[in-house]
């Protein structure tokens, strides 16, 4: 496994790699099953995997939760490797905000200002958009791989790049789940015994949705208030939890076509986001 520090080191791998394509996971590290499971789809696709970690100061609106992020670059790199990665690009701040910078990539309208947006401010995209380009432009990949539990990070790249003409394939993998349901997060390692317990109510309240939704109760507002009083009897405190277009991220009055529910929810202080895609009855009946 090659680690390389610059974006002078990282084009040079690519360039003495050849042309059988490469293929992009973006990490801020502290690499979990999650991450993996991205790393084996662009193996599938691409002969040169590359896995970046940064821990990317721009996107916290938390000095706090920035300091307590995890970190261990050697557990990192031997994970990456094992799930098939061929290089590691792991950059310092330096690397990425040399003295100076004063560019910022900034995507507007209700995909940045809701949600996420609305929760940890609009900077935050605006750092998730600004490094990914960066990213994006270093390594030129063929694709580059997200996980869905980031729902609204995902729809933000999207835009970004289709904005800008980069020709990157942007891949959505589905979420990659511990055993009772509760979505993999580098944040998970911070839950205490008591509060993974408690935590496995947001797939429970999820899965509650889904099932007043297949036996046909399309009210957004019902549907929500099915899967609060799930999240609110685990005395979890609940930032939002939205019914809404899974491309626009407007809200949603009624789910009589395909619709995201999103939720972020605090336990004991960690801060955990999940999502699920609705499809109403009569629309699997049409795909079928």
């Amino acid at each position: 496994m090659r680690v390389v520090r610059t974006v002078a080191a990282l084009r040079e791998a690519i360039a003495e790699a050849g042309d059988g394509g490469v293929g992009l996971v973006p990490t801020m590290g502290a690499l979990h099953e999650g991450h993996l499971s991205l790393v084996r789809a662009a193996r599938q696709d691409h002969e040169l995997v590359i896995v970046s970690v940064f821990v990317n100061p721009t996107q916290f609106n938390d000095a706090a939760d920035l300091d307590a992020y995890p970190r261990d670059e050697a557990r990192d790199v031997e994970l990456a490797a094992s799930a098939g990665a061929d290089l590691v690009f792991a950059p310092n701040v330096a690397e990425m905000y040399p003295q100076g910078f004063a560019t910022t990539v900034r995507v507007t309208g209700s995909i940045t200002h809701r949600l996420e947006g609305a929760m940890r401010g609009s900077a935050h995209f605006d750092g998730v958009a600004t490094i990914v380009a960066k990213l994006l432009i270093a390594v030129s990949p063929d694709s580059a791989y997200f996980g869905a539990k980031d729902a609204q990070q995902v729809v933000v790249v999207r835009r970004m790049v289709a904005d800008l003409g980069i020709p990157t394939r942007i891949v959505s993998c589905p979420t990659s789940r511990e055993e009772g349901g509760l979505a993999r997060s580098s944040r998970n390692a911070r839950l205490s015994p008591s509060a993974r317990t408690r935590a496995l109510a947001i797939p429970r309240a999820l899965r509650e949705i889904e099932g007043a939704l297949s036996h046909g109760e399309m009210d957004a507002g019902v549907l929500k208030e099915r899967g609060l009083a799930v999240l609110r009897a685990d005395e979890l405190e609940v930032e939002y939890l939205e019914i809404v277009d899974p491309d626009g991220l407007e809200a949603l009055a009624s789910v009589t076509r395909p619709a995201l529910c999103v939720v972020a929810v605090r336990v004991e202080n960690v801060r955990l986001i999940d999502n699920v895609l609705l499809t109403p009855a009569h629309a699997l009946a049409a795909e079928r």
